[in-house]
């Protein structure tokens, strides 16, 4: 991927935010979630939002869509310019007069949604409806902006549109429903439904997430053409809010940074991360993850061994009346031991078995229709063998925090009562008083405070909503932990703090972490050893140091090299 034009300068206002505010409350407990913003994205542009976890990146980007929460109170003025023309006016679509988002009524916002200003959500398996196709979620976006076309036409656009995203067999995975896609599939069948309009903004909140490296580029890449393809018609700006600051050297032009709603700074990408003048936008730029990891003791035990695992599904292709369609192995014959102390990091693309290797281990697919061949072997017993009640009363020794914070944590419960959830089950010789303790304790540690136990997931940020998730997790002091991408929502300053803490933990009570992420980053910083996984089997296994100076696989390659770790 080539790097940002130093010499960029902005183009006309697009979007512009003036004074723009957004609080909640009233009177003396009213709260300013973004205060007093000032920030244009300018025509054919794009511009970068990043900050730490409850900063206002996402209301900011959910505002001019009107998609604020119920609540929220906003002031001040957005200013959009880019409203589309027919194709006389295409040439003067830069000069439009602009109109105020704010003011404008709801029906002429539902008008420039999707067709005008897109968004690509964070997390797509809560954005996409599981009834109905991502064919069919596509083509209906599709339909929006040439309601005229055939079906067969919006097929295939949709099709190409899935393509172009990056998502193998596209004609198959046009009839999955998102339920059956890894979550970096569902992302970029996001995306996919996002530019099927061709909008003038695209707003991309975390938009590669849930995507491996060589993924992420791919798709930022693909950005970058479309927007390119889009000058003929006025151009497509873009802004994109990610805690990946590595994208955002790559992508962005310009970059804005946010800290508790307000502006700390904006400016060229190159300028801000080479001499970024404001202290917090410093501390943003060193956050990347330190490896600080104790050795593995020699004669240590081993508390996890998979030996053979393999993991397949029935088919899903039609071969006739009588006859079964082949089974669809996602895992092959998958082995290791995690030893106590030790951490084993998993890495892959999309689809390559990660999430399904974690969900082995802890017994999660048993009601599912996996065939599951091979042992697992939980702390010397063979995790298959195990009676449900004597499996349930070794789960406190081995825990996960899964990839999505917002689908893992119940809507209907309070923080206290998510955390503490697990001590009524284990520990439900605990009184009121010292459950509250323990929880708030181990609030304490992930970064949180007595005002959180009371509120509701949907009250807290993506990152925030993932520290609750850990928090949920250690409070059990597990001796196994399965880490299911466990920064993914975090920006890096976070990321950092959580690592250091995971680490810490580790340390003091020697716990095995089977570590599963996109990031080679964390991998590097958090793993003793790394396994690497294509299309379910075990590439390349090994010291993780070692295995990074000298990976031996071009897959391994090819994975290093887009995370710039080689």
């Amino acid at each position: 991927m080539s790097t940002v034009n130093d010499s960029f300068k902005p183009a006309a206002p697009l979007l512009r935010y003036e004074d723009f505010s957004i609080s909640f409350g009233s009177g003396r407990r009213e709260k300013f979630a973004v205060s007093h913003l000032d920030l244009e994205i300018g025509v054919g542009e794009r511009v970068a939002l990043v900050g730490e976890s409850g900063s206002g990146k996402t209301l900011t980007a959910l505002a001019p869509l009107r998609l604020e929460p119920e609540g929220a109170k906003t002031a001040g003025r957005i200013l959009w310019s880019g409203a589309k023309k027919s194709n006389q006016q295409s040439s003067n679509q830069a000069k439009a007069e602009p109109v105020d988002l704010l003011s404008l009524p709801m029906q002429d916002i539902r008008d420039i949604r999707g067709r005008e200003i897109a968004m690509v959500f964070q997390e797509p398996m809560t954005a996409l409806n599981p009834l109905f196709t991502i064919g069919n979620q596509i083509v209906e976006a599709v339909q929006v902006y040439q309601p005229l076309i055939s079906k067969a036409d919006c097929t295939s656009a949709a099709i190409d549109l899935l393509k172009k995203t990056g998502i193998p067999e596209p004609g198959k995975r046009f009839h999955s429903y998102p339920h059956q896609l890894s979550g970096g599939q569902r992302q970029r069948a996001m995306i996919a439904m996002a530019l099927a309009c061709k909008p003038r903004l695209l707003i991309a909140d975390e938009p590669t997430t849930a995507l491996d490296v060589s993924l992420r580029l791919q798709i930022l890449d693909l950005l970058k053409e479309l927007q390119e393809e889009s000058k003929e018609d006025g151009g497509m700006a873009i802004l994109l809010i990610t805690h990946d600051l590595n994208l955002v050297k790559h992508f962005a032009q310009r970059v804005a940074v946010l800290n508790q709603g307000n502006l700390m700074e904006v400016g060229l990408t190159k300028q801000v991360f080479k001499h970024p003048e404001n202290a917090y936008t410093k501390a943003l730029v060193n956050s990347e993850p330190v490896r600080d990891l104790a050795p593995v003791m020699p004669l240590a035990p081993v508390l996890l061994k998979a030996e053979n695992l393999s993991v397949s599904y029935p088919g899903t292709d039609s071969t006739g009346w009588f006859k079964k369609s082949p089974r669809h192995t996602v895992l092959r014959k998958v082995g290791f031991e995690l030893k106590q102390g030790q951490t084993i990091g998993v890495i892959g693309e999309s689809g390559s078995g990660k999430t399904t290797l974690g969900m082995a281990v802890l017994g999660l697919l048993g009601d599912s229709a996996a065939q599951i061949t091979g042992d697992v072997d939980v702390l010397g017993t063979v995790w298959q063998k195990l009676k449900p009640v004597e499996r349930r009363a070794m789960r406190s020794s081995l825990q996960v925090i899964f990839q999505d914070p917002f689908g893992s944590l119940s809507p209907r419960m309070n923080i206290m009562q998510i955390v503490s959830e697990g001590l009524d089950v284990h520990f439900p010789q605990l009184s009121a008083a010292e459950r509250e303790s323990r929880v708030l304790d181990i609030l304490r540690e992930v970064g949180m405070d007595r005002s959180a136990l009371l509120r509701y997931p949907h009250e807290f940020s993506g990152g925030q909503r993932q520290r609750i998730a850990i928090a949920r997790a250690l409070i059990l002091k597990p001796q196994i932990l399965v880490l299911d991408e466990p920064t993914s929502a975090l920006d890096v300053s976070i990321q950092k703090q959580v690592l250091a803490l995971l680490t810490e933990l580790q340390k003091k009570y020697n716990l095995a972490y089977l570590m599963i992420s996109h990031d080679l980053a964390v991998i590097r910083a958090m793993s003793h050893e790394v396994m690497v996984l294509k299309e379910g089997r075990v590439v390349e296994f090994g010291d993780t140091e070692t295995l990074i100076r000298h990976p031996r696989q071009s897959y391994t390659q090819e994975l290093f090299a887009a995370a710039e770790l080689t």
